[in-house]
Order: structure tokens, then C-alpha cells, then sequence
């Protein structure tokens, strides 16, 4: 080793030891008598000193060493007089005895600091010196240590870890995937996994009845905060459960984690029906750090000559406690962010609970303030408090509430980044509906089992089919989900006819899962868990990117090796791609 000790784990008790130390320049300090220099590793900073003491020579070196020179150093450890309690090694400073410059370092684009100078893409184009900052190296180790723990829980419940292919058969379902041409087999593809979920189910057919595996996923899709082409699952399945068996597992599994990494008990984990969680929250991923819960107000608002509300399908609202006082300045700010294209609201009603005891509302044409008090009943307002309502088609207009709701949240500051609010939300809808393709999708995946007591609507009623499918969420994030798979050739063959599939294009598509059907397969389930945000719920951080070691950007490109790119003409030749201008 170049070296004996990391520059952060000497502290007083190494006090007259002679130590050799390697990293980077952090900075420099010339006091004309006196130089310091911090140097640093992934383990700490040190303070190297430079003095009327040290040898003329190398007090001159010191002085051509720049930011991010790589350095070696020998010296004798002191204690420090102005000592430094913000850091480890903060007690002591190293009188140096001898310097090597292992590399000269260009001046880096921007500060390697904490709070750094770089803007978001120069530090992704620079991307291996924003490795160096301590944040994003401490999410990394984060990222270490929770892998590590995982990888403890789930063996010690005997589950094995299984390495599933890369380059697989290409499916219609799902979202858009990642293909490689062949060239052994010309005009034929391979696509990248979305999940493993086949070889899973077709492990669990084999015998192996827990596995396990952090897996690299990939989807072709547009991205946002919480997206990357590819990303990690934490990937499971086992045989011969229930849907409670996998609850009571992935939940303790993730208060290990909380647990051993964080030091936080998470308390309970409710539960929540789908129906419910659409119907209070207006969202299958619902936020309950905070209640806030929607209130339908069709009962007491229709049949008074306001048109907005007569004609809605649902009118609903929310309670924002405590601000009766904003004024219309600002309620109007308010309406024009709910306008905004990604929301598309034409308006909102609202109604003030004054401290007076006074109602007042942006409708009293229309209301009498004894109505008004039934409003805030339904509410349950108190003097003080803000009544929010939006109107419209069902599923439209509860889904722009929860993005009201989250917002008036967070002006409350009711999301709280180091409170943690666990939730299991419960049978989905099996099918959904595309207006696009003018067909169902199954909302999860096509293995996924309806409940055995809806099955006989599929037929009839299929939007009202419930599947055996979970959801893990906190924060109001989906975190992970999951389901009981069907474990049948007859079923399978079912859900397939369901969601469009002539019995040739299943055969095709599928026969591989459906043929191992029928060779005793075990009824199993599973449950995938996203471990880029559950890493980044546990760092506080809004977006997945700061705890990948090498994320790509919005547009699914990494700048700093400037990828994709073009292949040469001689490697399209090969396989046998032509291109088009």
C-alpha cells in the first residue's frame, strides 16, 4: 500500500506516530509563514502543515500543488491549536516530512465543495469529479450498505440469488423496450429486460421457491425525477404463499432496513383499499404524512343554479388549514399553477372560514351563508381554515385535487423529508382501459391473478375485476409492487384472451410460460421493490439521479461519454441494418 493510514481516521490518539498519506488537494492556505494544505480521500480530509520548521524545498513544492493535485505525503502527526469539531480528524494537522505529486490536476470546472458553483449538466458532463463531492459519495455508500442489508435479510429467510438473462425475447406489453439486433440472426432482436418477471415465475416452476436478485432493469420511456432507463429492482418471488405472506416479509424487510441504516422504528404499516385511496386521495400512491383527506360535496352543493357544479360528475374539496388568510392575490397565483397544461383545471371554487365566524366564498351569488355552513361542516373547518373545491369528470378531477393537495402540503409544510409514512395500498383493478388503443391493458402485467371470487366478471364486467396486486408506498411514492401470479395454463390462456391476444399471438409471445405451466407449477407471487428511490427516499432526495453512480439526463443521454451515439457504417453492415435518411 502507497499508504498507511486514510486522511479521515487519524485522530489525537496517533499523536507523534509518522503516518503516509495519498489524495487530492482540496485547498490550499499561504499565511507567508506559514502553509496549509487539505487533503483529501473518500474517507475524511486531513490538514497538512507547512512551516518555518519544514525544509525550504519542500515549503516551495507546497506551493505548486493545486486544487485536486494527487498527492503523497509523509509526515509526523500533531495535535492541532485551533482545532476543527466539525471534522473527525479535526484534533491533529501533519507536519510534513516529505511530498510526492503522483498527478497534476487541470483546475477542475467547478468547485469539488459541498455546496458547489456547477450547474446540473456540467457536473453530469463532469460527472466523475461530482464523485468526489461528499454528498453524492455518501449516497453511494448509502447505496452500499442498504444493498448490503438486503442481501443479509432476504438470505437469511433462505432466499437465493439468481442471475436472470439480459438479452431476452422482445413483449407487447409494458412500456416500449430497449432492442439489440442479432447479428448471427439478421433481422431478428433481442430486448432488454423490463423486469425479470418470466424467468422469475419460471424459477419459482423449477423448484427454486425463494429468489432474489438486484437487477438492472431498462424501459424506453420519458423520463422525469424519479425515472431512468435503466434502473435497479430489488427483484423477488416465492412459492407457496398468500398475499399476506409477502406482506409480512417485504414489511419487515423494509423496517430492517429503516432499522439498521437509519435507526428509525416505522411504526405500523396501514392498509388502504385502492378504491379508497382513489376516492381520500385521489392517487394510488397517496401521501399520508399528512391527512387532508378529499371531501365529496355532490349531497350538498347540486341543485342551486351554480352550472359549474350541476353539471360536474363529482364535486370535492379539500380543508387547507389555517389559511383563511390568503388573500385573492394570492388564491389567484394558486388557480393559475392549477391551469397549468399538466394539471389542465379551468377553475377553482374556494370558501374562506373567517376568524369573524364569517363565511365567505367565491359563489355567494349562488349561496346562502347557512349553505355555506354546511359546507364547512362537511368540511370539518375550523375558523381559520381555507375550503378548496374543484369540479368535473370523476377520475379527472380527483387526480388534479391530490396535485392541489400535495402542493398546499408542502406550502404547509406537511412533507416532511424525515418523517416516513409507510403504506400497503391493496386490490387493484385488474384491467385498465386505453382510450388509444381502444382495449384493456392489465394494469400491473398480464400474470397477474384476479381475485378467484371476480373472475366470472371478466366477461361481463371487466373494468370491476380486482387483481391479487399490492403496492408498497411511502411518502407518496411507489417504492414497490407486487401481486399473486397465475399459476395456470387455463387462466393464463384467459387473461390473455382479455387483453386482445388471439390464441396464435399468446402461443407465440408466451407459450414458453403456459408449456411450464404444465409441468406442475406451484402457486407463487412476488413483489419488486425500486431500489434507486427507495435509496433516494432514504437520502431526502427528490430525484433517483444523485444516488446513480453514472445517471443519464431528461433526454436519456449521458453526456459525459456523450452517449448514444452513431455506430459505424461497417457494424450497421454487419448487422444488416440499412440505414435511412
Amino acid at each position: 500500500m502507497l499508504r498507511t493510514h486514510t486522511c479521515g481516521e487519524l485522530n489525537i490518539s496517533n499523536l507523534g506516530q509518522t503516518v503516509i498519506l495519498c489524495g487530492w488537494v482540496q485547498k490550499s492556505r499561504d499565511l507567508g509563514g506559514t502553509t496549509f494544505i487539505d487533503v483529501r480521500d473518500r474517507y475524511g480530509l486531513t490538514q497538512l502543515v507547512f512551516n518555518t520548521d519544514t525544509d525550504a524545498t519542500l515549503r516551495e513544492k507546497s506551493r505548486e500543488l493545486g486544487r485536486e493535485f494527487v498527492i503523497k505525503v509523509t509526515g509526523k502527526v500533531l495535535e492541532r491549536s485551533n482545532k476543527n469539531t466539525k471534522i473527525p480528524t479535526g484534533e491533529v494537522e501533519i507536519a510534513v516530512a516529505d511530498i510526492e505529486i503522483l498527478n497534476a490536476a487541470k483546475i477542475p470546472p467547478f468547485m469539488i465543495e459541498d455546496d458547489t458553483d456547477g450547474g446540473e449538466e456540467l457536473r453530469a458532463k463532469y460527472r466523475y469529479l461530482d464523485l468526489r463531492r461528499a454528498p453524492i459519495r455518501n449516497n453511494l455508500i448509502l447505496r452500499h450498505k442498504m444493498a448490503q442489508e438486503i442481501r443479509r435479510y432476504l438470505s437469511d429467510l433462505e432466499f437465493i440469488e439468481v442471475e436472470t438473462p439480459v438479452l431476452i425475447k422482445s413483449t407487447p406489453e409494458g412500456a416500449r423496450d430497449f432492442v439489440v439486433p442479432s447479428r448471427m440472426n439478421p433481422g431478428e432482436f433481442y430486448a432488454l429486460p423490463q423486469s425479470p418477471q418470466t424467468f422469475k415465475q419460471l424459477l419459482m416452476v423449477s423448484g427454486f421457491d425463494r429468489y432474489f436478485q438486484i437487477v438492472k432493469c431498462f424501459r424506453d420511456e420519458d423520463l422525469r425525477a424519479d425515472r431512468q432507463p435503466e434502473f435497479t429492482q430489488i427483484d423477488c418471488e416465492l412459492s407457496f404463499i398468500t398475499q399476506e405472506d409477502i406482506l409480512n416479509i417485504f414489511e419487515g424487510l423494509t423496517r430492517h432496513l429503516f432499522t439498521t441504516v437509519k435507526g428509525i422504528d416505522l411504526g405500523d404499516f396501514p392498509r388502504m383499499q385502492y378504491a379508497d385511496a382513489m376516492r381520500l386521495y385521489g392517487s394510488d400512491k397517496p401521501d399520508v404524512r399528512f391527512g387532508m383527506e378529499f371531501v365529496e360535496l355532490n349531497d350538498i352543493v347540486k341543485g342551486k343554479g351554480f352550472g359549474i357544479f350541476d353539471n360536474a360528475e363529482l364535486v370535492v374539496g379539500i380543508n387547507a388549514k389555517g389559511l383563511a388568510s390568503y388573500t385573492r392575490k394570492q388564491i389567484d397565483e394558486l388557480t393559475e399553477w392549477l391551469k397549468r397544461p399538466q394539471i389542465g383545471v379551468t377553475g377553482m371554487i374556494y370558501c374562506r372560514y373567517n376568524e369573524d365566524g364569517t363565511l365567505k366564498s367565491s359563489v355567494d351569488k349562488f349561496y346562502s351563508e347557512d349553505e355555506l355552513t354546511n359546507w364547512a361542516a362537511a368540511f370539518e373547518a375550523e375558523k381559520g381554515d381555507l375550503m378548496l373545491i374543484l369540479a368535473g369528470p370523476t377520475d379527472k378531477v380527483r387526480k388534479q385535487l391530490n396535485e392541489l393537495r400535495l402542493e398546499i402540503g408542502g406550502r404547509l409544510g406537511l412533507r416532511d423529508k424525515n418523517k416516513f409514512a409507510p403504506l400497503w395500498v391493496l386490490d387493484f383493478p385488474l384491467l385498465e382501459w386505453d382510450e388509444e388503443t381502444e382495449r384493456f391493458h392489465a394494469m400491473h402485467h398480464p400474470f397477474t391473478s384476479p381475485k378467484p371470487e371476480d373472475i366470472a366478471l371478466l366477461d361481463t364486467d371487466p373494468k370491476n375485476v380486482r387483481a391479487n396486486a399490492y403496492d408498497l408506498v411511502i411518502n407518496g411514492t411507489e417504492v414497490g409492487g407486487g401481486s399473486i401470479r397465475i399459476h395456470d395454463r387455463a387462466t393464463q390462456s384467459l387473461m390473455f384472451k382479455h387483453l386482445g391476444f388471439s390464441a396464435e399471438e399468446a402461443q407465440k409471445q408466451f407459450g414458453f410460460l403456459m408449456d411450464a405451466f404444465e409441468y406442475g407449477a406451484p402457486p407463487h407471487g412476488g413483489l419488486a421493490l425500486g431500489f434507486d428511490r427507495l435509496v433516494s427516499i432514504f437520502a431526502g432526495l427528490d430525484s433517483i439521479r444523485d444516488v446513480i453512480a453514472f445517471p443519464k439526463n431528461n433526454s436519456g443521454r449521458d453526456v459525459m461519454i456523450d452517449s448514444p451515439s452513431t455506430i459505424a457504417d461497417m457494424q450497421m453492415n454487419e448487422l444488416k441494418i440499412k440505414t435511412t435518411v
